[in-house]
């Protein structure tokens, strides 16, 4: 199998460490270090978590912002339905590799300019644009953003922020040096319940915490073979700019576009990057934590294609003044997740929900649905009525009442991102905060390249223990 050497700097020293070409292609490639150094990032190795706090922001003044939709199916339409809904928001531009999808998204606003590659998009109009939109697979994330960004556009970028963690880095920093406004698109992150969960933990409702456990049985693995062979490319299709910085492999209809990529390494982050996410966000936002000490993943053996379809992934984290010094999260996705547990039995017998965590703490339970559900709280195997706790939050927040209809209240999100960009509102999942979240869920990713082994996470030096688990924080770009 083919591997590289990446340098990485850690403080005063340089390590050298192997890392595999996880396909074993040969291409043209170029380090993602190196490519962001190319696009203005003064990085000479995995850039070293800055300050956490949040710096002044450039604001557009103008009364409507201009915006740019790199990806515009699936998740992007819905993106670009939401953005758009803003009265301020004028589109200007849609990009998509799909024919199909740029055709459908032009329909609605025909005033846009289109395009397939947005190189070429901010070549030719990046002075027209104010703000840019990246709804594409994962694996383009950051080299869209990164280039929108070194233009000094705000930027909204979709969950998982990145594919790597070095990505994930360089777009924090790069934001914070620049001060630019950024959002992930986390829209759950602005829901009511959400917020409402975050309020109650920091009440101390049920004292310090001291485990989280968070599910979904949603399946964005693959245990079979990868695919031999390879089809005709759709005409609709345009395959080399979909791969994009991606490692080139034959098209095979059906396995990666549209929507399969999430099961796969060279393109997704698997369910845990995707509902994980989500899921994740409120424990991590209301409890404050940082990043993890220890990481461990049980799933089967790596396979060199696709994500496991069943992960249990325990972290231990430091602890913070809203949990015990010795806090853990852990992570079930697959079918049947989760395993049972004696902290995940309900009252009365009743059936977990779908999706969602639960909070466990010194003086009770606090079950969190996802989403749409106001959180539930138990102690001693019963529900307790907590309506006074919330109306009193819910007074003292200014919060209103709940919205019970996912398309409005998912605008809340995109919405604060425009009125950021005017000078009228702050974004409250800004780079700053999403690459931390994203680089957490991500060392969760890298453990299933390494099954049931405990991987120790040095926060001084921001690298594993493990050695040959570093050589997963990057990755290669191939020139396209």
């Amino acid at each position: 199998m083919d591997f590289k050497i990446m340098t990485v700097r850690s403080g005063s020293k340089t390590l050298k460490l192997k890392s595999y070409n996880r396909n074993g292609n040969k291409m043209k490639s170029i380090k993602r270090r190196t490519f962001l150094k190319n696009s203005a990032i003064a990085a000479t190795g995995i850039v070293l978590l800055p300050s956490c706090a949040e710096p002044t922001t450039k604001a557009v003044k103008k009364e409507f912002l201009r915006t740019a939709h790199i990806g515009v199916g699936g998740m992007g339409m819905e993106d670009l339905k939401a953005m758009a809904s803003h009265s301020a928001v004028k589109v200007t531009a849609l990009c998509d590799v799909d024919s199909r999808a740029l055709a459908a998204a032009k329909e609605m606003f025909p005033e846009a300019k289109t395009y397939a590659d947005y190189r070429k998009l901010y070549e030719e109009i990046g002075s027209e644009i104010d703000a840019v939109v990246v709804s594409t697979p994962d694996h383009t994330h950051a080299p869209a953003s990164l280039k929108a960004m070194e233009m000094d556009k705000a930027v909204y970028c979709q969950k998982p922020l990145t594919h790597h963690v070095s990505e994930a880095r360089a777009m924090k920093k790069m934001a914070e040096d620049k001060k630019l406004i950024t959002q992930m698109g986390i829209q759950v992150h602005s829901f009511y319940d959400y917020m409402m969960g975050t309020l109650l933990i920091r009440s101390g409702i049920i004292g310090k915490v001291n485990t989280v456990r968070a599910w979904s049985p949603k399946n964005w693995g693959y245990d079979g073979p990868e695919p031999e062979g390879k089809d005709e490319v759709p005409e609709y299709l345009d395959w080399n700019l979909w791969l994009g910085t991606a490692a080139e492999r034959p098209y095979k209809e059906g396995v990666y576009h549209p929507g399969n990529w999430r099961k796969l390494l060279d393109y997704g982050c698997g369910t845990l990057g995707d509902m994980g996410v989500h899921i994740f966000d409120t424990p991590y936002n209301a409890l404050e934590l940082d990043i993890p000490k220890t990481i461990k993943n049980e799933c089967r053996e790596p396979n060199g294609f696709g994500f496991p379809e069943n992960n249990i992934v325990t972290y231990e984290f430091p602890g913070t003044k809203y949990t015990t010094d010795n806090f853990k999260w852990v992570w079930y996705d697959g079918p049947g997740a989760p395993a049972g547990h004696e902290e995940l039995q309900l009252p009365d017998g009743e059936t977990l929900p779908d999706q969602g965590a639960m909070f466990v703490g010194e003086k009770g339970s606090l079950l969190l649905p996802h989403f749409m559900a106001i959180p539930k709280l138990i102690v001693d195997g019963a529900y307790v009525d907590i309506s006074k706790e919330i109306a009193e939050i819910e007074k003292s927040a200014d919060m209103g009442t709940p919205i019970r209809e996912y398309e409005s209240e998912s605008k809340k999100h995109y919405h604060q991102f425009v009125d950021a960009c005017l000078g009228k509102d702050e974004c409250t999942a800004p780079f700053s905060y999403a690459a931390r979240l994203t680089e957490t869920i991500l060392l969760g990713v890298i453990a299933g390249r390494f099954p049931n082994q405990t991987l120790n996470w040095n926060s001084e030096t921001q690298l594993f223990d493990q050695v040959e688990a570093n050589a997963f924080l990057d990755g290669m770009y191939r020139k396209y």
